[in-house]
């Protein structure tokens, strides 16, 4: 960027910082979002319950396909941005 480049477009640097910081609390919160691992603890949770008698077999499996769709999702979310991790 060149001097007067710089000193025409001085002006928007505050919105080319404020898209910066949107970009990144974008792209945490997705990351946060598509995490599997949340949702495999709460699996193991769930098993630990059902194992306990804390919940029934019909909460058990409702629940269960719940955390299995979520999974489905984060791994195709995962497929379709290459494999990012």
């Amino acid at each position: 960027m060149g001097l007067v480049t710089g000193i025409v477009t001085f002006p928007l640097a505050p919105v080319r910082g404020s898209l910066w910081v949107i970009d990144q609390v974008l792209t945490a919160a997705e990351e946060e979002y598509y995490d599997p691992e949340p949702v495999r603890r709460e699996l193991a949770e769930l098993e630990r319950a059902l194992t306990s008698g804390q919940i029934s077999e019909e909460e058990y499996d409702r629940r269960e396909d719940e955390l299995l769709d979520r999974l489905d999702e984060i791994d195709a979310h995962r497929r379709g941005n290459g494999g990012s991790r």
